[in-house]
Parts: structure tokens; sequence; C-alpha cells
């Protein structure tokens, strides 16, 4: 999701309830569309609902005992420790939002889009409607500087042209953007939410009654259970600590799968489906560990590609899409995640050279 760093309030777009991406159905003759006719045929656009079901009760279950453990802790500073487990807990929660917003769980839009709401907005105080929206232009058009609102001017910038524009405190903060980078996504999970907030005032009506309400009844219970469980001293340290590692931890998830990568030209012509997601994707190698801290997002190139494809369907995937590419003499990129976070800060570096 990454999800933003952006601070500035969010532009008007037309509500949406779901993600709208799903497989293309791509003309025949397409680059995508043998590869779309291979994946289908090997049964791995079927959904896994069993996978989902033992995740998430899983995912509550250990959600639940974690704050159950900040309860009994409460009197004593050692409950500042269960702030990274229940950030941790958190990105699992978002992962699953997400999932859900790509109709990836359930056959039912109505059935994903209470799983994302209770994921996002009851649990995580984030706003399902204000991220796929954003989450859909993204999907769209990765990388293009135009249209994914992932790549437009925020508190970091992508391009030099951006980075020529900018004046005074911000032109400060673009020149030192790559150190910079992973302190501030310590601030990612507040800005998610004030953000979420923001956008309550672009949705219709009851949309924005079923959210607003969603939205503040987080906030009421994660306000409550930490006065409960503790003095309001420690109350502030343990929020300011837990919002600040679920930041960096989806910070983290996030950052590798784009940055860095190609960005289509806004003159130049428009690509296929297969090279825009291919050409401005990058794919993290690693085993289950790096599946699990990333949320399946490791596998960019291929979720990109098939977005309503079940998480654990993305590796078995994989073969079947690098070697399409390898036959059309396509790049798929894939390295290792601390070599995905230096590309990235690489390239963030080199956007703010000019300034130095």
């Amino acid at each position: 999701m990454p999800m933003s760093t952006q601070v500035s309030a969010p532009p008007r777009v037309q509500p949406s309830a779901e993600f709208r991406p799903s497989p293309p159905r791509s003309e025949e003759g397409s680059e995508f569309a043998p590869l779309l006719r291979t994946v289908r045929a090997a049964g791995l656009l079927e959904r896994r609902t069993g996978w989902y079901a033992r995740s998430i009760g899983l995912n509550l279950l250990l959600v639940a005992a974690t704050w159950s453990g900040v309860l009994l802790l409460g009197g004593s500073w050692w409950v500042l420790a269960l702030a990274l487990p229940a950030a941790v807990l958190g990105a699992r929660t978002a992962f699953v939002g997400h999932d859900a917003g790509h109709q990836q769980i359930a056959a039912s839009r109505r059935v994903n889009r209470v799983i994302g709401l209770v994921h996002g907005n009851l649990l995580l105080g984030m706003g399902v409607g204000w991220w796929t929206d954003k989450h859909n232009r993204h999907h769209a058009n990765p990388n293009h500087v135009d249209k994914d609102p992932d790549v437009g001017v925020g508190v970091f910038v992508w391009t030099q042209r951006q980075a020529a524009q900018r004046q005074g405190f911000a032109q400060w903060l673009t020149r030192n953007q790559a150190r910079l980078f992973f302190p501030l996504l310590l601030l990612e999970g507040v800005a998610l939410k004030v953000s979420s907030l923001q956008d309550l005032r672009h949705r219709s009506g009851r949309d924005r009654l079923v959210e607003g309400g969603l939205l503040a009844a987080h906030l009421a219970g994660y306000t409550t259970l930490l006065l409960v469980a503790m003095n309001p001293l420690q109350a502030l340290a343990f929020a300011a600590l837990h919002q600040a590692l679920f930041g960096l931890h989806l910070g983290c998830a996030f950052a590798p799968n784009h940055k860095g990568m190609e960005m289509p030209d806004p003159d130049g012509p428009r690509w296929g489906h297969l090279r825009r997601q291919v050409l401005t994707s990058r794919n993290v190698r690693g085993g289950p560990f790096t599946d699990w801290f990333l949320g399946g997002l490791n596998y960019q190139i291929d979720h990109h590609l098939f977005p309503s494809m079940a998480r654990p369907r993305l590796k078995q995937a994989q073969p079947l899409i690098r070697a399409h590419c390898a036959a059309l003499g396509l790049p798929y990129t894939e390295t290792g995640l601390i070599e995905s976070y230096r590309q990235g800060l690489r390239h963030m570096n080199e956007v703010g050279a000019d300034l130095r």
C-alpha cells in the first residue's frame, strides 16, 4: 500500500467502495493475453478462501492476545515492549485490508468490503475509501508522474523536474530526502489516519456515515483502552511508539516495490498492460520470512499483473510470468530486500543531487 508519504490534502476523486482493477480482458494478440490464458488454465485465479480464513483468524487471535497483554501490563513501563508486536500485527491487518480491496479473499464484493472496513477503518483507523481510490490510480498507472499519486509531489519527490520546483524548507527536504526517508516513515502511521479523516468530506452520505463512524469507533476504543490500561504519560508514550513502528513497518513493506524503477514518459507512447506493470515494478527475493514480512508484496510484478490473484498463489504464478517475460525479452527485476532499499535510496539521492 507505498501507501503515501504525502501530507497534503487528498485530491477530490469519485467515491469508490472497492478496487476496480481485475485481470484485464486483453485483446487477442496482445503481449498479455497468452500469459492470462496460461495463468487461468493453471487455476491460479481461483480464490483461497480457506487460507484467508485461517490467516485472518490467527491474526485476530494474536491481536487480541497482544492487547490483553497491554491491559495486564498497563501499570508497568514494560508495557512499551508490546508496542512492537502491536505494530507488526497492525501491518498484518493492513495486508488483509489490502487483499480484501483487491477482491482476493471472497467471491462477494460485499464480503470483501466488510472485511476491508473492519480491518482498515475499525482496527487501524485508516479509511478504506480514501486508500482504495488512491491505490486504484496507482495500479492503473504505476510510476506515472501525472497519474500515479504515489509519485506525486509530497514530502518526497521522485523526478528532477519535481525537485527543481521546490523552494525553502521543501527544497531542503529534497536535498536530504534519501537520508530522511526512513526517519520520516515513523510519521506514516499518523499521516494515513489524517488523510483518511480529511477524505471523509469527499465520501457520499452513506459512505461518510459508515466510514466516519468506524473511524470514530477506532479512535474512541484505542484511546479508552490505553487510558484504562495505563496513566496518561504511559499512554502517550505507548501510542507514539506504536504508531511510529507501525508506519515504519508499512513503509518498509511498500518502499521496495517501485522506487528507482522505470517511470513512463508522460509525453511518450502508452505502454500496454504487461509492460506498464513489469517495467515499473520490482520483486524482492527471499524465503518464508520475506513473504511474511512484506505481506506477499515482494511478488510485486506478479501482483500488479494479476491484482485479484490470492496472495498464496503469487509464488505459484511467478515462474510462468518470469518465463513469459523472458520469451518477450522483458526484464523481470528481482533483488534482495536490502538491495531493493539501496536502489530506491540511490534514486531519491539522484533526484535531489542538483539542489546540493
